[in-house]
């Protein structure tokens, strides 16, 4: 593996951390960070909705801001580079999220994200969650639309 190889790999699982921190923290700003302004992103699978980073970013806000905690965790991250500056990316996550009543909803799938350098650095163009299973699901979750 050639070290400009390691530094990308190195820099995209920076960037699938910073993708978790930023839903986590609830920090939409550093959300929108990680994709590029045409990026498209579909959460369907798991109720959410697909659009573009501006509508992700506020049916986060209104879908998550039900739990007091929630933790991503990425892990299994594998690489393709179509070329040196293209790349899809397979990550599994698992998603324990608090409810009100200190109850956890556990879900976990995998991201599947197809990346672009850019002149800030690698970003997603793509992603699509595929969610995988769901555990402790309440039956009375505000769904935002």
């Amino acid at each position: 593996m050639e070290l400009h190889e390691v530094a990308d790999r190195l820099e995209i699982t920076a960037l699938l951390t910073r993708y978790a921190k930023a839903v986590d923290r609830k920090d939409w700003d550093l959300y929108r960070q990680v994709f590029t302004p045409d990026a498209s992103i579909d959460y369907t699978s798991a109720g959410g909705v697909a659009g573009d980073t501006e509508t992700q970013a506020a049916w986060l806000a209104e879908a998550l801001a039900q739990f007091p905690a929630t933790q991503h965790m990425i892990a299994n991250v594998d690489i393709e580079f179509g070329d040196a500056d293209t790349a899809t990316v397979e990550a599994v996550f698992h998603n324990p999220m608090v409810m009100p009543d200190k109850t956890a909803w556990v879900t976990g799938g995998w991201y599947h994200h197809e990346m672009i350098r850019t002149t800030d650095g690698w970003r997603s163009r793509k992603l699509v969650e595929e969610s995988a299973y769901f555990s402790g699901m309440p039956t009375n979750l505000d769904r935002p639309e």
